[in-house]
């Protein structure tokens, strides 16, 4: 199996070139707000699709999912949490 580097591909949609960039994402649920910011993202740069590495889109799900979590069980909000992902 070969394996392939997804930086030097084309987007799946376009065909475009893609670019590593740092990107956020929202999520939206029981009307409560997530952000997530600074996510390293490989983003195409003719229609804007966002590729993660592989695993990575499942990494930002289970954050969201725990945020969500915390705000709705716990109460914890004021309808949006925002995170922001820092590189010591």
């Amino acid at each position: 199996m070969r394996k392939v580097n997804i930086e030097k591909e084309p987007c799946s949609e376009c065909g475009g070139s893609l670019e590593k960039k740092y990107v956020s994402q929202e999520f939206e649920r029981e009307r409560v707000a997530v952000r997530l910011s600074g996510l390293l993202a490989l983003v195409c740069n003719d229609c804007g699709d966002i590729y993660f590495q592989p695993g990575g889109a499942d990494k930002v799900a289970e954050a969201t999912n725990s945020l969500f979590e915390l705000a709705i069980t716990e109460r914890q909000h004021k309808h949006q949490l925002t995170a922001q992902i820092c590189q010591v």
